[in-house]
C-alpha cells in the first residue's frame, strides 16, 4: 500500500514537473525572462566556456547553490537550464510536501488540495516556471520547520543536527535568510523548557519553576546551549568561513552580497526602488507592521495553521518567527521591496502544519471544508499580489501568464547580442557585465567579449584599442548608466585622451550604444 502511494505522487511530481516546464518554455517563447535567470545563464557561460581565471565566478556567484542547481541542466541547453532546474525543484517540493502528508493520513483529499495549489496559485507558479532560485529556498524552508516540530515531537537532537543542516543550505539559497536565526535564539530557551519533564503545561509557569529550582536551572541553561550550539553553530560556522574565502579571492568580505558581479539582486534592487518612486500607483504600503498584515491578507491559510498549534504555546512562537523575520527584513532594507519568495514560506507553513496535523482532526467534514474555502482564498489573493507588486518582474510575470503580455522583454538585449553575434569571429567587445549581463546571456560566444572577471578588463578599460574592436556602452536614458563606467561620460574622456583613436557609433539603441574602434 505504501509502496503504490509513493509510485502515485512521483507520477504526480513528475507530471507538475512537465507542466511547469510547458508553462516556463511559452513563457520565454513569448519574450519573457527574468534578470536571475539571465544573470546565472551569463555566469554558466563564463565557468564552461570563459578564458582566464574562472575560480571567483564559480565560487562566489551568489546564490551559490541554486547556481550550482542549474549546473546540471546546462548540457541541455544554457537557456533551458534555469527553467528546468525551478520545474524540477518545485515539483520535488511538492512530492516531499505530500509524503509527509501520507505518513499521517490515507486521505488523498489533501494531497489533491496541495496539488491544487502547486498548479494554480501564481506564486507557486513563479516558482515552478520562471526560473528563478524560489524552490529551493522553500524546500529548505520547509525541511528546516519540518525537522524543528519532528523535535518538538520527538525530543531526539538528531533532528536539529538535520535543521541546522538545511539552515545551512538555506542561508546559501539566500543569505537574508540568515537573519532568520536572530529570532530562533529567543526560542531555544522556550524549546530547552520543553524538554524538561515538569507537571505545567503553561510555558510561563513552567519557566517559573524552573529558575526557582537550581537544579532545574542548571539543567535548562544546559539543555539551552546544547541546543544553541548545534542549530546555530554550523550555520554561522559556514557563513564565517565563506566570507573568508570572499575575503581571499575578491578581498572583500561581502563581495557576494555587495557586488553586481556577483549578485543580481545588488542593482535590481535599487533599481525596482528608484523606478517606482516616480510612478503614481496605488498599492498596499509596504512599511513596519502592514508587511504582517500583507502577509494575512495574501495567505490568509497560515491563521489556519496557527489555529492548528493553539494549544502549543512553543510551537505557536515558532510559526511566528517568520513574522519577526520578514518585519526586520524591511527594517533593515528599508528601501527595496519584500519579494514575492520571502512572503511563500508562509505558504508551505501553513501546509507544513496542516500535513503534520491533519490526523489530530476530529470533525474532518468542517476541516475539509475550511480547507477549500481558505485555499482557494490564498489562491485568488495571489494573483493580487503579484499584479499589485512593487517589484517590475513579478507584474511582467503575471502579465506574461495571465495576458499573454510581456511588459517588460528582453528585445532590445536580444538585439544588441544579435549584432554582436553577426561580428567577425576575430572581434573582440569590451563589455561590463554588471548592467549588461543579459546581453551577455544571449551573445552565442562568450569568448568574444572582454568581461571584467578577465585579468585584462582593467587594461582594456584603460586603452581598449590594445584589445578590443567594439566597446558597449550604457546611453544616458539607461537607468542603470550610473553604476557602470562603461557610460557616455566614458565615451566622452576617452575620446578627450585619445586623440588618434576615433569611436563610431555602429549599432544603438534606446539603453546601448555599441561602437566600433578605429
Amino acid at each position: 500500500m505504501r509502496q503504490s502511494k509513493t509510485i502515485f505522487l512521483v507520477c504526480l511530481a513528475l507530471l507538475l514537473a512537465v507542466y511547469y516546464l510547458f508553462i516556463g518554455l511559452h513563457l520565454a517563447k513569448l519574450g519573457y525572462f527574468n534578470k536571475e535567470e539571465l544573470f546565472f545563464i551569463e555566469k554558466a557561460k563564463i565557468v564552461f566556456e570563459g578564458q582566464g581565471n574562472r575560480l571567483k565566478v564559480m565560487g562566489l556567484t551568489s546564490p551559490l547553490l541554486p547556481f550550482y542547481g542549474n549546473f546540471i541542466f546546462t548540457l541541455i541547453g544554457y537557456s533551458v537550464a534555469p527553467i528546468m532546474a525551478s520545474a524540477i525543484g518545485t515539483a520535488g517540493l511538492f512530492y516531499i510536501i505530500c509524503r509527509t502528508i501520507v505518513k499521517h493520513t490515507q486521505d488523498e483529499f489533501y494531497v489533491l488540495a496541495v496539488l491544487a495549489i502547486f498548479l494554480f496559485h501564481p506564486g507557486m507558479l513563479a516558482a515552478g516556471c520562471s526560473g528563478k532560485s524560489t524552490y529551493m529556498v522553500l524546500i529548505f524552508f520547509y525541511l528546516f520547520f519540518l525537522n524543528i516540530f519532528k523535535f518538538y515531537n520527538s525530543n531526539t537532537t538528531f533532528h536539529i543536527s538535520i535543521a541546522s543542516i538545511c539552515l545551512v543550505v538555506l542561508i546559501f539559497c539566500d543569505y537574508k535568510f540568515v537573519w532568520l536565526t536572530l529570532f530562533f535564539i529567543p526560542l531555544v530557551l522556550s524549546i530547552a523548557l520543553n524538554t524538561l519533564n515538569l507537571g505545567e503545561k503553561e510555558s510561563i509557569f513552567r519557566l517559573y519553576i524552573s529558575f526557582n529550582n537550581p537544579s532545574l536551572r542548571r539543567k535548562l541553561i544546559s539543555k539551552s546551549l546544547a541546543i544553541f550550539i548545534i542549530l546555530f553553530l554550523l550555520p554561522l560556522s559556514s557563513v564565517l568561513i565563506y566570507k573568508v574565502l570572499n575575503l581571499t579571492h575578491a578581498n572583500d568580505l561581502d563581495y557576494f552580497i555587495e557586488s553586481p558581479y556577483s549578485n543580481w539582486n545588488v542593482l535590481a534592487e535599487k533599481i525596482d526602488y528608484s523606478t517606482l518612486q516616480d510612478e503614481v500607483v496605488h498599492r498596499l504600503p509596504e512599511v513596519s507592521i502592514m508587511i504582517s498584515a500583507r502577509v494575512l491578507i495574501f495567505f490568509p491559510v497560515i491563521l489556519l495553521a496557527i489555529y492548528l498549534y493553539r494549544e502549543n504555546t512553543y510551537q505557536v512562537l515558532t510559526l511566528l518567527t517568520p513574522f519577526l523575520f520578514i518585519e526586520f527584513l524591511k527594517i533593515k532594507y528599508p528601501k527595496i521591496f519584500i519579494a514575492q519568495q520571502y512572503y511563500l514560506p508562509f505558504l508551505i507553513l501553513s501546509l507544513l502544519c496542516v500535513a503534520t496535523k491533519v490526523r489530530t482532526i476530529r470533525n474532518e467534514a468542517i476541516f475539509k471544508i475550511s480547507i477549500a474555502l481558505f485555499f482557494s482564498v490564498t489562491i485568488f489573493a495571489g494573483y493580487y499580489m503579484l499584479r499589485s507588486s512593487g517589484i517590475t518582474e513579478e507584474r511582467n510575470f503575471i502579465a506574461a501568464l495571465i495576458d499573454k503580455k510581456v511588459l517588460d522583454d528582453q528585445q532590445e538585449t536580444q538585439s544588441v547580442a544579435a549584432y554582436i553575434n553577426s561580428l567577425p569571429p576575430t572581434s573582440k567587445v569590451l563589455l561590463d557585465d554588471a548592467i549588461a549581463y543579459p546581453i551577455a546571456s544571449f551573445v552565442a560566444d562568450i569568448r568574444s567579449l572582454t568581461l571584467p572577471y578577465q585579468a585584462e578588463y582593467l587594461s582594456a578599460i584603460e586603452a581598449p584599442q590594445k584589445y578590443d574592436r567594439y566597446v558597449l556602452v550604457a546611453n544616458s536614458k539607461n537607468e542603470a548608466s550610473s553604476y557602470t563606467e562603461l557610460n557616455q561620460k566614458y565615451v566622452t574622456l576617452y575620446r578627450l585622451g585619445n586623440s588618434n583613436v576615433s569611436l563610431r557609433k555602429v549599432h544603438e539603441t534606446t539603453n546601448w550604444v555599441l561602437y566600433q574602434i578605429l
